[in-house]
């Protein structure tokens, strides 16, 4: 039986070397280097190259078969270890020291030349800057390259560390269904027909939210699961339409139990896998008031400060006609001192205008800070430039900037409009300082919670609320009672883990009674027939349910984040492209009418 390798291509080093011991290496030709009488070739697997070098007076046969050689041509070769000349050593491989001294070479398959570069020479990605789409039709030759190589080897050993935590923790690991009902929880459904049950149809789960909810009134009390998650949303660099996450949940516990648990796995991760430096331990909890009070965001960047400021009080009754009329309409005037940012030019600050007006602003009100003069020792006079200073009035505007802890070099930038705009506007805007400052440092991680959400989102819509986060997170125990006087004031017990201004997980209590699970259902406004689509809990809820919470990690923005990439399809082995294709494969595509036929459907085409 022919044996293809005693050693992979990563392996290998100078104290391998041994004149009677003969290896065997398969693999990749990366590179193929024809010096004369001697012909050079770099052999790839996944865990990385061994030179191979093939010498006419070694072995003839193989010298004349690697004149043949072409980069992608699966190999295998025999031959011994030798030590490479002093000078001609390679640091920056493990295997660097030694090269393969060909006996035997044998062309396992042979390969068309590949549309774009695969092999990585002297840490020099050839394939950079291909088109997504082609390195995503191509999927299996983008694979082979080093980077994508190494995401998802790091996508592997996450995975793996989480199991291990889990099982240690005495999780168990139970997988729930991938065809189930489809119910109105948000999001888009991804529908299945069935051929058994014709004109009805099974949907792909958005999350195993109800199930693992039931795995608690099973008695399981403690359940995790790699899961696949299926949802028919837009697509974006941080979401896919099919996802993986961590998900978990437990019986008998507080929030505290939850977020405990969470942070001791994702510090172990990030400390185990990766050198970069958690800000934060243990990771702050933040209120959800405060938070977009001053971020402007739920799932803030705290690596960085540009907090906003609240100017309302200040600037109530001033001669500036956008921050008075703002404050009398019940809205709010806020401020962020960017540092350094005086250096912009006025097309970078006029940018900055247009991009706060994709935000709902009217435009972007700003400062900018020149020098100082000392007017006493307890007071400082600025020389501010700023269109609005003669609206303000001189002492005002060096009040605001007195305020916002301001210097020479500093640019103030202002937002006043109602609260949710406010909010948005400098929420962006204090995002894309950062960017243009520098200020988000890659190897830093800013993990933190977010809590007391409310229940609901803001506003009505058509007599009726809509959840901030799911239908089924409990509302706050002291809050109980304004579900109906007041529901729009109810807190809930929702927790986000959030990280660098991504959130990468969310959970909280759940709801474990019919009455209350009943009551948000009418809030929200489902009618009978909608409450029947989730008769199955709100059954399972009469027959002793625990108290119990969880939580649900996204795996795929985690590891993006972890990784440095712009993208979750960086690290996802066959993700869709941006229009919700899979290139690879060509899906989705038509099928065959007698599959139609069978399941009793008819295609509709527009026209």
């Amino acid at each position: 039986m022919q044996r293809y390798r005693t050693h992979t291509c990563g392996e290998l080093t100078k104290k391998d070397k041994d004149k009677d011991k003969k290896v065997i290496l398969s693999g990749w030709v990366n590179s193929r280097r024809d010096h004369g009488g001697l012909i050079f070739v770099d052999l790839r697997d996944r865990e990385g190259l061994t030179q191979i070098t093939f010498d006419p007076k070694v072995s003839e046969e193989s010298w004349k078969a690697a004149e043949n050689l072409r980069n992608e041509y699966v190999v295998r070769v025999e031959g011994k270890v030798i030590l490479r000349p002093d000078n001609m050593i390679n640091k920056k491989l493990k295997t660097g020291e030694i090269e393969i001294e060909a006996e035997k070479i044998e062309i396992l398959s042979k390969s068309k030349t590949p549309p774009f570069e695969v092999e990585e020479i002297e840490g020099v990605d050839k394939a950079k800057n291909v088109s997504e789409e082609l390195r995503l039709k191509y999927r299996y030759l983008d694979i082979r390259r080093k980077k994508m190589r190494d995401n998802l080897k790091f996508r592997h050993r996450v995975i793996k560390l989480m199991r291990d935590y889990f099982d240690k923790k005495g999780f168990w690991e139970i997988e729930t269904p991938c065809l189930t009902k489809s119910t109105p929880e948000g999001a888009r459904d991804f529908i299945v027909p069935s051929r058994l049950h014709p004109g009805e149809f099974y949907s792909l789960p958005q999350a195993p939210q109800q199930y693992k909810q039931l795995l608690m009134v099973g008695g399981t009390e403690k359940y995790f699961q790699i899961a696949r998650c299926f949802r028919d949303e837009d697509q974006r660099g941080a979401r896919q339409l099919e996802f993986t996450q961590l998900d978990l949940e437990m019986s008998f516990v507080n929030q505290e139990n939850i977020m405990k648990l969470v942070e001791e796995i994702y510090i172990e991760i990030a400390e185990k896998l990766t050198d970069k430096k958690i800000m934060f331990k243990p990771f702050p909890r933040l209120d959800y008031d405060e938070v977009m009070k001053k971020y402007g965001s739920d799932k803030p960047d705290l690596r960085y400060g540009l907090e906003i400021e609240d100017l309302s009080e200040l600037v109530k009754g001033c001669g500036f006609g956008v921050f008075a009329d703002a404050i009398e309409k019940g809205g709010v005037a806020r401020a962020i001192c960017a540092k350094g940012a005086a250096k912009f030019s006025r097309t970078e600050i006029d940018k900055l205008t247009e991009y706060a007006k994709e935000f709902g602003a009217k435009g972007l009100a700003y400062i900018v800070i020149k020098s100082e003069s000392q007017k006493s020792i307890k007071s400082k006079v600025f020389e501010l430039q700023s269109p609005i200073v003669k609206f303000l009035g001189d002492e005002l505007a060096q009040k605001i900037v007195e305020k916002m802890d301001g210097e020479p070099g500093d640019i103030i930038f202002f937002g006043a409009d109602s609260e949710k705009i406010v909010r948005d506007v400098l929420g962006n805007v204090r995002i894309k300082l950062a960017e243009k400052l520098g200020l988000a440092d890659k190897n830093k991680l800013a993990f933190a919670f977010v809590v007391n959400f409310p229940l609901f989102e803001e506003g009505i819509e058509n007599g009726h609320y809509a959840p901030e986060h799911n239908m089924f997170t409990m509302p706050n125990k002291n809050d109980l009672d304004l579900l109906d006087s007041d529901p729009s004031k109810v807190r809930s017990y929702q927790h986000d883990l959030v990280l660098n201004g991504y959130e990468i997980g969310g959970g909280g209590i759940r709801i474990h009674k019919r009455d209350i699970q009943e009551k948000v259902f009418d809030l929200i406004g489902f009618d009978e027939e909608k409450k029947k689509s989730f008769e199955h809990m709100l059954k399972a809820f009469e027959y002793g349910a625990p108290p119990h919470g969880g939580m649900a990690m996204g795996l795929d923005r985690f590891i993006m984040i972890l990784r440095d990439e712009p993208d979750i399809r960086e690290v996802i082995a066959f993700p869709k492209s941006g229009d919700g294709k899979d290139l690879t494969m060509g899906a989705p595509s038509e099928v065959e009418k007698e599959q139609l036929d069978e399941l009793k459907i008819k295609v509709v085409k527009n026209s």
